[in-house]
């Protein structure tokens, strides 16, 4: 993000909205947009967005697979293998 050219007043956004959302599609880069000098909106292109929320979706994924190692909720591969050998075994006798 280039701070000089990428934040524009709510006025440039009223004034030339096309323009900014070229810049921000072009550029794969967001706009920051300022009210009375403070920031107060992000316009970004939609596949910068979407990067974004499946980043942020892969984060959350690992984040849980943390939680889960460190409460003991995970199995080696060798128990996994047990378990599902076990179960089409069972299955198998069913029938």
């Amino acid at each position: 993000m280039d701070l000089e050219h990428d934040i524009e007043p709510v006025t440039a956004l009223k004034r030339s909205a096309a323009e900014l959302i070229t810049r921000a599609s072009e550029r794969h880069s967001p706009v920051i947009i300022t009210q009375n000098g403070k920031p107060t909106a992000v316009l970004q292109d939609v596949q910068s967005y979407q990067r974004q929320q499946r980043a942020l979706h892969l984060l959350k994924l690992l984040a849980q697979g943390e939680h889960d190692h460190e409460d003991g909720r995970i199995h080696d591969q060798e128990s996994v293998d047990s378990l599902v050998a076990a179960r089409l075994a069972a299955h198998r006798g069913r029938r």
